[in-house]
């Protein structure tokens, strides 16, 4: 076959390819359009999916007439005219493809009113084919309409999704756009169905009311602010508590300079401030913006602008990273606080009349039915016997109001794994192994920061086999791994050898650890990996050496244990993620006996 140039519409249906996915898609573009046109209002129609019907209504700037014929042309657009301007996007949209692409798999119709204009203009564009402009009725501000969409490539429509995964996919959307924009209000209809509705908040700052809004107010109390600057760079936003986790990553959003994104090395900085605090598996909330200066960032990375390039990766990733660790390090108990387990599940299981499932005893949350669970458990733990009817009263004492601090004063121990306390408004639970556990972890991290890791010479090296590229990049890197305590050098071109490992690694597997840690300097969070591989083993430290269960507690014990926690930072969790303490307000103790019915 010889070469030869394409037509026009097969070039227009190949970019719209790219550029539409599906309806979203679409609707994704048009929005981005009516928010760079300066709208505070944009309104959504979809019927079938989208498939049928989307229209997109807005308030802003407008088109004039003359400028119609040029906006549905490939490579037009009103937001970049140099390279220079290329180098420093400060819009949504700049390549100046949606609507050409849109046109030449639909019906589309364009009519807009500027602002100040004595009338609207209309102009249609059927299959890539364009209508003559018209004189239309339309307040200021522009519609776009797109009917059938891909009626002309059957192919395309056929992977196309029922109506209500696709108009799912058109909700979710319509949802981050709105997080994006608090100032803008976005309403979604489905025929005569209001799917979406986000009106424009009511108080300063909006964020927080637009965030109740979009993801419920149950979530506002488990949400963290954050704000942190360095130079042209700003973070701000909310990071969810690790107690309101999740299962999937659905209540994760990203914007950078206004524009949702989803990026590898952004999520991985904000996996990596959470690595101390969060289950395995687990997801953190988080609403993040990052601003900073458009010539840092490349947002001409991906078709559907959904992902972008930093001029310097690694500094974005460290300062998302150190910020996102500093706000959780303040998670410690407080009066105030919300408590790191949920006493509303405890009420739920403890409700009266309700009868515990298959006959089994119910259990406080944390409590497991089998020693160990991946910790160093002693053996099953026996309910705490008391003989002689003062043994109890010696062990409590009624604390004058001025003595309470956040985790109250302790009582006693429960079952030799909790310990009872007793706060201003109610009842304090913390398990004693996972609060001692986080209070020598954060000391052993701490003594580690105070001079160089201790070290362990070998009297005969350990000779790890690596591929030669890998080698090259250890060897470059050589100043990370003496301050984790290593001395490498190579000993031929795939030849590692290990002249003196970190102390704590003495007795666990060497060579396995290294591959793995060689493996992972490929990635965004390499630059990191050597000093997780310390804390790693600085956790399995302090979770051996922390007490553990049927360990007696002496009440001055127990209380310096919660003074501990109270000046220990990340003391709501232990470090594998487990809460520590659980508040029972009077109010909650009161509803579990019926009091005042």
């Amino acid at each position: 076959m010889p070469i030869r140039v394409l037509p026009s519409e097969l070039i227009d249906q190949i970019a719209a390819g790219e550029v539409i996915e599906r309806p979203a898609s679409v609707i994704k573009e048009l929005i981005e359009n009516s928010l760079d046109a300066g709208a505070h209002r944009v309104e959504v129609d979809v019927e079938r999916g989208g498939v049928e019907l989307l229209r997109v209504r807005d308030d802003g700037c407008g088109i004039p007439e003359e400028e119609l014929p040029v906006a549905i042309r490939r490579h037009a657009t009103s937001k970049i005219a140099t390279l220079d301007d290329l180098a420093a996007i400060g819009t949504l949209g700049f390549r100046g493809e949606a609507l050409p692409s849109i046109g030449s798999v639909s019906h589309l119709r364009v009519i807009s009113r500027p602002r100040g204009a004595a009338r609207a203009a209309e102009i249609a564009v059927d299959a890539g084919a364009v209508s003559a402009v018209r004189p239309a009725a339309h307040p200021p501000g522009t519609t776009v309409e797109v009917r059938d969409l891909f009626f002309n490539i059957p192919a395309r429509r056929k992977f196309v999704r029922s109506a209500a995964t696709e108009t799912g996919h058109i909700a979710r959307l319509l949802e981050r756009l709105a997080l994006s924009r608090p100032e803008v209000s976005f309403r979604l209809r489905s025929g005569a169905r209001v799917l979406f509705d986000a009106p424009l908040p009511t108080r300063q700052p909006a964020g927080e009311e637009r965030l109740a809004q979009v993801l419920g107010k149950e979530l506002i109390p488990s949400l963290i602010p954050i704000e942190h600057a360095s130079g042209p760079v700003e973070l701000s936003g909310w990071i969810g508590l690790p107690t309101a986790s999740r299962a999937q990553p659905d209540q994760q959003f990203w914007f950078v300079n206004g524009r949702s994104v989803r990026d590898k090395l952004l999520a991985s900085a904000v996996r990596l401030g959470y690595r101390d605090v969060l289950y395995h598996g687990r997801h953190a909330a988080h609403v993040l913006y990052l601003s900073l200066d458009p010539r840092l960032v490349d947002v001409n990375a991906h078709p559907a602008k959904l992902e972008v390039r930093f001029r310097d990766g690694h500094q974005i990733h460290e300062f998302i990273f150190r910020a996102i660790e500093r706000a959780l390090a303040a998670t410690r108990p407080q009066a105030s606080a919300t408590p790191a387990a949920n006493a509303q599940a405890m009420l739920a299981d403890f409700a009266p009349g309700s009868a515990p499932p298959g006959g089994e005893p119910q259990r406080w949350p944390g409590q497991r039915s089998e020693p160990g669970h991946g910790m160093a458990w002693g053996s099953a733990a026996w309910p705490l016997r008391v003989s002689g009817s003062g043994a109890l009263a010696q062990t409590v004492s009624e604390p004058a109001p001025a003595a309470y601090a956040p985790l109250g004063v302790p009582l006693a121990q429960l079952h030799g794994i909790y310990i009872l306390a007793q706060s201003e408004d109610g009842l304090i639970l913390v398990d004693m192994h996972a609060a001692h556990e986080r209070v020598l972890y954060e000391k052993l991290k701490a003594e580690r920061g105070t001079g160089p890791a201790a070290s362990q010479l070998l009297l005969e090296p350990i000779v790890v086999n690596v591929k030669p590229h890998e080698l090259d990049a250890v060897l470059e890197d050589a100043g990370a791994w003496e301050r984790a305590g290593f001395e490498i050098d190579a000993v031929g071109p795939t030849a590692l050898a290990l002249r003196r490992v970190p102390a704590l690694l003495a007795g666990e597997r060497i060579t396995a650890i290294v591959q793995s840690v060689i493996e992972d300097l490929a990635r965004e969070d390499g630059l990191h990996h050597l000093e997780a591989t310390a804390d790693r083993f600085l956790g399995t430290l302090a979770c051996r050496t922390a007490i553990h269960a049927h360990r007696r507690l002496t009440l001055p014990e127990m209380d310096a244990l919660l003074r501990q926690m109270e000046a220990t930072d990340r003391a709501n969790q232990c470090n594998h993620g487990r809460p520590t303490w659980a508040r029972l307000t009077l109010g909650e103790l009161d509803q579990l006996f019926l009091r005042g019915r």
